[in-house]
């Protein structure tokens, strides 16, 4: 989460008309906007490889996978976020006519920052507690920056949630929307492309 800007509480409705017209994206919390910060090169190709390999494998099946330019809403705490990605199956459902705010996605991706950021914090504790809130999330995905790991939680029948943990060589089921996530194929080209001495 980015820093909070000073200013008096916001209703949902004030927060939606200026985010409407601002430049830079916020996250809502509380009545207050968090500036979302921009990310670096590991995060923004791993999220664009993850989307890409989502969009080229749903195909078909009546999903979609959408980046990070569309805003989530969390009913339970009157909250607005914006995952890495998400993926909405059947006919989305939005908040009002604009079509920016998805009500029913059944999977969202976060790439995490460095171990030392605090935004890694968040996207574990709080942001991931949001996201077990929304009753169309089935699995949350969480791809690290610094090495090749991806964790999928995953929504239980009885509500509880299972960490499946995923590296070199593994393909992360995603049984939400019926396709696999090759793991070596997330991180095609990032890690490689960042390590010292890489040209």
């Amino acid at each position: 989460m980015g820093v909070a800007a000073p200013r008096r509480k916001l209703s949902p409705g004030e927060y939606l008309e200026l985010e409407r017209a601002s430049e830079v994206r916020h996250e809502y919390a509380g009545g207050e906007l968090f500036a979302m910060s921009g990310g670096t090169f590991e995060h923004s190709a791993i999220a664009a490889n993850i989307g890409r390999l989502l969009g080229n494998a749903l195909g078909e099946r009546g999903c979609m996978a959408l980046n990070s330019d569309m805003r989530i809403k969390i009913p339970s705490a009157d909250r607005y976020v914006y995952p890495d990605g998400s993926v909405v199956c059947g006919r989305p459902e939005f908040e009002d006519e604009r079509r920016d705010t998805l009500l029913n996605p059944v999977l969202v991706i976060e790439v995490l920052s460095d171990s030392s950021d605090s935004s890694e914090a968040y996207d574990r504790g709080d942001k991931f507690a949001l996201y077990q809130t929304v009753a169309s999330i089935r699995e949350v995905v969480l791809a690290s920056q610094k090495a090749p790991r991806v964790e999928v939680f995953a929504r239980q029948a009885d509500g509880s949630w299972v960490l499946r943990v995923h590296g070199p060589g593994d393909r992360a089921a995603l049984s939400s929307v019926g396709c696999d996530l090759v793991v070596d194929e997330v991180y095609r080209g990032v890690l490689e492309a960042t390590s010292p001495g890489a040209r």
